[in-house]
């Protein structure tokens, strides 16, 4: 074990990492990076398989974003923006409105993800007010999740991450899970469905089956409908993760399910919050995971790949008729009372804007559908094996669910820890993932090559053997 491994043990506390496992550990100490590679300090390289947790886009050290930083850098490393602004922020602000789903006009500056959430929470929880409206609820939706700063958690779904701070929290409503997999309706169905009533997406399951990802959506719905009817005058904003809910397990929505929601949020007359924060920027397939079914949200919460995996950086995006709503004399204290030291950082916009720039120049979009279209036959070939209950994908987001048997989607016990065995086993292939509790995530830089794509694809058809075969 290296000095640096030692040290590492002695001061460091990790995110989202148990510290007793953590010690007993031979950690990976990145030196370095290049493209998709990590290399360790023993010069190790590892292909990065989660995006450096899915951030990076076009790969590390990537020339042109280098180069933007440097420029920035020999003008300004930062200023404040309260009270006063820059061309970064300003010329970055254009671009995400420009290429935003139209009706976003306005440009609101964070640092990472769970505040950009949080700046979205409180702007429509004060939108109302200003109406003269108190509504200091919001829907979300079961295991979802937006963060770790309070407002995050409090509409956040995933249990073992909230649980422990619900004294803490305001109140937020959650309905159903749209998940076909694991339906919260599969032990007892919708009336519609044990009537024989059926959509187009094929037979109606039967009660306590894991159903296939069928495309089944009425009955989420029906249960969203039935909080916003019920808390229609309470609830502030509906807030969701568009298309996937990525620590959820990469749990993707049956299509139609997010146009629905929009509508029912119109209907009812709550405004309706888009986070994506890990969805955004192509993950998808299209630059915003909306824009899949044509939903424009009052709010629009992105970080992550914003700045191609650079520095931290978050915006969230609304409507002209949210901003005016915080329009007045100073006297009115109309004010939005929200800010962070290092909002609108200009080395982190110049980054950002690059990025935005490449994606244009490389027509990054248009070259990542074949690698979809690789990414989906890998995933089909994995489909029906024993210990794969579920795979399912969105674009370039992915995930492989194990279980002890793919036909009951009995799940293994927590003790197994498998999914972090088969990353384990996949380390020593060169491979580096992070798995969500059972669920392998993959989930690549959009610039990776086939050759390293194919790798990947490689490394985890072999790990999952190999821990199955133990």
């Amino acid at each position: 074990m290296s000095q640096l491994s030692r040290w590492d043990k002695k001061y460091l506390w990790h995110p989202f990492t148990q510290q007793a496992d953590w010690e007993a550990s031979d950690p990976i100490v990145v030196r370095s990076a290049k493209g998709s590679w990590l290399t360790d300090d023993r010069g190790r390289r590892y292909l990065d398989g989660v995006s450096s947790l899915w951030v990076t886009v076009h790969g590390h050290r990537e020339p042109v974003l280098d180069r933007a930083v440097k420029r920035q850098l020999a003008r300004m490393a930062h200023t404040t923006f309260l009270g006063l602004t820059h061309e970064p922020g300003i010329l970055l602000a254009r671009e995400l409105v420009r290429i935003a789903p139209k009706g976003l006009s306005r440009v609101f500056y964070s640092d990472n993800g769970s505040t950009s959430v949080e700046v979205a929470l409180k702007m429509a929880f004060q939108y109302w007010s200003r109406q003269g409206e108190k509504r200091p609820e919001f829907l979300a939706l079961s295991n979802s999740y937006h963060g770790d700063t309070l407002g995050a958690v409090s509409v956040g779904g995933v249990r073992l991450f909230h649980r422990a701070f619900k004294p803490l929290l305001f109140r937020a409503r959650f309905a159903p899970t749209p998940s076909c997999y694991r339906c919260p309706f599969r032990k007892k169905p919708p009336l519609d469905l044990l009537r024989g009533e059926k959509d187009a997406s094929g037979p109606t399951p039967k009660p306590g089956e894991a159903r296939a990802e069928t495309g089944c959506r009425w009955d989420c719905l029906a249960g969203a409908e039935k909080i916003l009817k019920a808390r229609r005058g309470r609830l502030a904003a509906a807030v969701v993760e568009p298309v996937v809910q990525g620590a959820a397990g990469m749990l993707v929505q049956p299509p139609g399910y997010l146009k629905g929601l929009e509508r029912l949020c119109r209907k009812y007359g709550v405004l309706l919050i888009a986070d994506e924060v890990a969805t955004g920027f192509g993950r998808t397939g299209a630059m915003f995971a909306v824009e899949r079914e044509g939903v424009v949200p009052d709010f629009l919460c992105l970080s992550k790949s914003i700045t191609g995996g650079y520095l931290p950086l978050a915006a969230t995006l609304t409507t002209e008729k949210v901003y005016r709503a915080f329009l007045g004399r100073p006297e009115e204290f109309k004010t939005f009372f929200h800010g962070h030291t290092y909002t609108a950082n200009p080395l982190a916009c110049a980054a950002a804007l690059e990025n935005l720039k490449l994606y244009r120049k490389r027509s990054l979009l248009k070259f990542l559908r074949p690698k979809i279209a690789r990414l989906k036959s890998f995933l089909d070939s994995l489909r029906g094996r024993l210990h794969v209950g579920n795979v399912r994908q969105a674009g370039f987001m992915a995930g492989i669910e194990l279980v002890v048997d793919g036909k009951t989607g009995k799940p293994y016990p927590v003790v197994a820890r498998t999914a972090h065995r088969v990353c384990l086993a996949a380390r020593r292939r060169g491979l580096w993932l992070r798995p969500l509790g059972d669920v392998l995530v993959l989930m690549p830089p959009l610039g990776i090559s086939f050759k390293d794509l194919d790798r990947m694809f490689s490394a985890v058809e072999r790990s999952i053997a190999d821990v199955m075969a133990a």
